[in-house]
């Protein structure tokens, strides 16, 4: 048996786990550079347009049905001008998000 072997089973180690860590190891550190850093601007303004997205659509939602909440306090047309206007944000919220993905701020 050589010296590796027995120090390694003295300390209650395995010899071939210690190889696969380093060969490991050393796969990880090719894997790395293999791989592009990440785009850290192309991420943050992908960020920036799925909160836009998402503002465009709880806004149209809620605007919409502020907006007919309001028609039905003073109309007392409860609860059809709450309900037309809230369809009518909708519209008008997956227009502006049509038009945000189409490249057309």
């Amino acid at each position: 048996m050589d010296d590796d072997q027995t120090d390694a089973e003295a300390i209650g180690e395995d010899a071939r786990l210690s190889r696969l860590n380093e060969r490991l190891d050393a796969a990880r550190q090719r894997e790395q550079g293999r791989k592009p850093a990440p785009d850290r601007e192309k991420s943050d303004a992908n960020y920036r347009l799925g909160n836009r997205v998402l503002a465009e659509l709880i806004g149209g939602l809620v605007g919409g049905a502020f907006i007919g909440w309001v028609i039905d306090q003073f109309a007392g047309t409860r609860p059809w001008g709450l309900l037309v206007m809230l369809f009518v944000g909708i519209g008008v919220a997956f227009r502006n998000i049509i038009r945000i993905s189409s490249g057309r701020s």
